[in-house]
């Protein structure tokens, strides 16, 4: 059995990190991927003439040495390929009201570009063939 994600987007907003009482960093990003849309089953283009594209922002979480890298080197509109598992979460809400999350854990982040600010001082090099 296999539980593989494996994403390619950008970063939407800039990292969130907590650190809990144990003393483990969180780290949490929302990575954007694109689509081409559908109309009837076929691909269309915008008011612009590009092809239409659909959006998914997935919630991404990193622990430790990877958050604390993620925290530290990446920023909103960064490329990154993420590697995880997909984790599903069920709670109570106040109301009693059960409710649903689903996440991914990641196990690896790449940086495929730099980001915008110069946080990525001492960055890991980017393979640029």
């Amino acid at each position: 059995m296999t539980n593989l994600v494996i994403l390619v987007g950008r970063i939407a907003r800039d990292p969130e990190t907590r650190t809990t009482t144990g003393g483990t960093t969180i780290t949490s990003i929302s990575v954007v991927t694109d689509r081409p849309a559908r109309k009837d089953g076929k691909t269309y283009k915008d008011e612009n003439g590009y092809t239409a594209k659909d959006s998914e922002f997935h919630r991404v979480t990193c622990f430790n040495g990877l958050g604390a890298n993620v925290a530290k080197f990446c920023t909103k509109g960064q490329l990154v390929t993420v590697e995880g598992r997909i984790h599903y979460t069920q709670w109570e809400d106040q109301s009693g009201a059960k409710r649903y999350g689903c996440e991914i854990i990641a196990d690896k982040v790449d940086f495929l570009t730099k980001g915008r600010s110069d946080s990525n001082e001492g960055a890991p090099d980017i393979d640029e063939d």
